[in-house]
């Protein structure tokens, strides 16, 4: 049954075309009747026909047969097409040329030519003009089939014109790429031209975030002379890179910058800082801030329990260690490596010390009541998980990384610039998370205040980091000229990190998203981000009576949830935001972003390795280590000392028996 259908169809178009030529044919004998008497071209039967024709008036009007000739032939060109794409550029040259010498060469019939002249140009043209009408239907035949059947996903419905023009400032961000629109492909440009409104980059492993991304984003803000904090989670790429940007293009800045790079794993490449420089603590919202950043970067599942009364109590009680110590001497003894040998004291010697200072008597006094009232059980609850958590830093290579202060975190101080990196080890972000955090949230803060040069945060691989005011920095940073990258493989992942509330603040807060291969919630959010666009939907039935078109349009999703999910290495969609100064129409796009070679080239033509800052020797560390054990146990006698002498500060000494050991606190009759 469907084989005869088929057949009976086969037969209709042939049918359609063979009445089509004919009526070409009866026009053609008519309209140069004089040329082929001429040449003894007619027939009896033929020119009976045509006579029968004349007196019904149908074939004297030209535009009736041709008319009639076109409609036959649109007919016969159904269900078959040309195959391939479609060209529209060809589509209109055939339509135009076709219906200008199909049906402008009745003029030539007034023209005052011999009745052979006429027939030399009056059948060329008509002929020519049939057979481009006929390409151009099959090509619009070909249209229908490609929408119908052909683009099972969609893909031509979803794409839509973008930014083909190059916006480039003295601050912008600008990636090279090339998109589809309908069946062409055209060359476009991402242009994160207002980099201080925050990028967020997302994209599941292997992407390509990094390479089409986040480097050439380092290497152009470099080059226009951006100071800026990189955090290189796979120490020592994008270090590297940072630093041929910084040798290639120092001298163009202002003020030559300096390049500092921190890593706990080679020392020699190192440089010394201290998180805690007293310089940068002005009051005891500081201490608060750094002891909630080291605590919550050592506990991730503090995060979703802030307000808890164990929490705060850890926090609390770090937070009177920290001010202690920027406190005594002005800050002498104010490092994290300090921080965590004082808080490993027996608790009668380190409450009697932190008492002695009446900003921290406050914080510790709740500690103290506990203490001497043998609730033991409680102050372990409040105290040990500080001590616990801290322990684990008791490193002695980060003592020695962060013992010493040889650059301050202002790192985009118009009198000093600076670009430094912070270089992680994958195998060891448990240990290095906390101090990077802590190094990010103290740099984030110097760094936002009025009266700075343009900076980047450039943070790949974001979820290791625990910056807890990262919220503030994307949310005010722009008056600040301060340009946060953010990279997240999925909102997921945040989430897990930093708990679903500030995750979604995170990811909403950005004005520029770029966005690789993502699934699940990632997916849909970054469709809806983007937004819908108005898609035709074009209906072709077929069957063996009639054939019918049906076509119309509604919005939808303009690159759905599937897409996103099965995008390409390098392949990213997105939002990119404007200003009012610069206003942008088309903001969306869904492109192949094109790795910057030349780039790739010149890195591993002239391959740059990371100084040799100092030379360590094999006691180095290890003198560092016990020389910090040392200045914590002179602290304590020293002040200790100082308050028996005192008869005011005498009275806070705690002259309890009870003792700790370090390890838990007993009393020496329960032993």
């Amino acid at each position: 049954m469907q084989l005869q259908r088929e057949r009976d169809f086969r037969q209709i178009r042939l049918i359609c075309g063979c009445l089509s030529v004919g009526l070409l044919a009866l026009h053609l004998y008519y309209a140069c009747y004089r040329v082929f008497d001429y040449f003894h071209w007619t027939h009896p039967q033929l020119d009976r026909l045509i006579l029968r024709l004349v007196r019904s008036g149908f074939i004297t009007h030209t535009s009736w047969m041709k008319g009639a000739a076109l409609i036959l032939l649109f007919f016969s060109r159904l269900g078959r097409s040309s195959g391939g794409f479609v060209s529209w550029r060809r589509l209109s040259i055939y339509s135009l040329i076709g219906l200008l010498l199909f049906f402008a060469s009745e003029w030539l019939a007034s023209a005052n030519l011999s009745p052979v002249q006429l027939a030399a140009v009056y059948l060329p043209a008509t002929a020519i003009g049939f057979f481009l009408l006929d390409l151009a239907f099959s090509i619009i035949y070909g249209l229908f089939d490609q929408l119908s059947s052909r683009d099972v996903f969609n893909r031509i419905n979803q794409s839509f014109p973008q930014q083909e023009r190059l916006i480039r400032t003295p601050y912008s961000v600008n990636l090279p790429g090339r998109y589809r629109l309908r069946n062409t492909t055209r060359k476009m440009w991402v242009n994160d031209a207002f980099v201080f409104r925050g990028s967020i980059c997302l994209g599941l492993p292997g992407s390509g975030k990094t390479r089409y991304f986040f480097r050439s984003a380092i290497f152009q803000l470099i080059e226009k002379k951006f100071c800026g904090l990189l955090f290189d989670f796979k120490f020592d790429n994008q270090t590297r890179l940072a630093y041929y940007a910084f040798l290639k293009y120092k001298s163009r800045y202002p003020v030559e910058p300096n390049f500092y790079v921190i890593n706990f794993d080679d020392l020699a490449r190192t440089h010394r800082c201290n998180p805690l420089d007293p310089a940068s603590m002005f009051d005891i919202t500081d201490a608060l801030e750094a002891a909630k950043v080291i605590l919550l970067a050592l506990n991730k599942e503090w995060v979703r329990r802030q307000g808890d009364f164990f929490v705060e109590s850890a926090i609390s009680f770090v937070t009177a260690n920290i001010w202690f110590l920027r406190k005594y001497q002005d800050g002498k003894y104010c490092t994290l490596p300090h921080l965590i040998e004082l808080i490993q004291s027996d608790y009668s010697r380190l409450f009697s010390v932190l008492r002695s200072v009446p900003e921290v008597e406050s914080l510790i006094n709740v500690f103290v009541s506990a203490f001497l009232s043998n609730s033991l059980d409680q102050l372990e609850g409040q105290v040990a998980s500080a001590r616990i958590a801290l322990s684990s830093l008791a490193s002695p290579n980060l003592y020695y990384v962060m013992s010493a202060h040889e650059f301050s975190l202002d790192i985009n101080n118009p009198a000093a610039p600076k670009l430094l990196c912070l270089g992680s080890n994958p195998q060891k972000q448990m240990l290095y998370g906390a101090v990077q955090s802590l190094y990010v949230s103290r740099a984030a803060k110097l760094m936002n205040r009025p009266g700075q040069c343009p900076s980047f945060v450039m943070m790949d691989e974001f979820p290791q980091i625990y910056w807890p005011s990262v919220d503030v920095v994307l949310a005010t940073g722009r008056e600040h000229l301060i340009a946060p990258f953010l990279g997240v493989q999925s909102i997921d992942q945040l989430r897990k990190e930093y708990g679903r509330e500030q995750a979604d603040v995170i990811f909403n807060l950005p004005g520029n998203l770029i966005a690789g291969q993502s699934n699940g919630d990632t997916a849909r959010f970054i469709s809806e981000r983007i937004g819908k666009i108005l898609q035709p939907k074009l209906s072709v039935s077929v069957n063996s009576r009639d054939s019918s078109l049906s076509q119309s349009s509604q919005l939808d999703f303009a690159i759905p949830p599937s897409t996103i999910s099965n995008l390409s290495s390098g392949e990213f969609v997105g939002v990119m935001s404007d200003d009012p100064s610069e206003p942008v129409s088309l903001k969306a796009f869904h492109c192949q972003l094109e790795a910057d070679t030349e780039l790739e080239k010149e890195l591993s033509t002239h391959p740059t390795d990371l100084p040799i800052i100092r030379k360590i020797g094999p006691h180095d560390v290890d003198d560092c280590f016990h020389k910090i054990k040392s200045d914590i146990r002179q602290l304590l006698a020293s002040r200790l000392q100082h308050m028996e002498k005192s008869p005011v500060l005498s009275k806070l000494i705690i002259r309890n028996p009870t003792a700790d050991s370090g390890k838990g606190l007993r009393h020496p009759g329960r032993q």
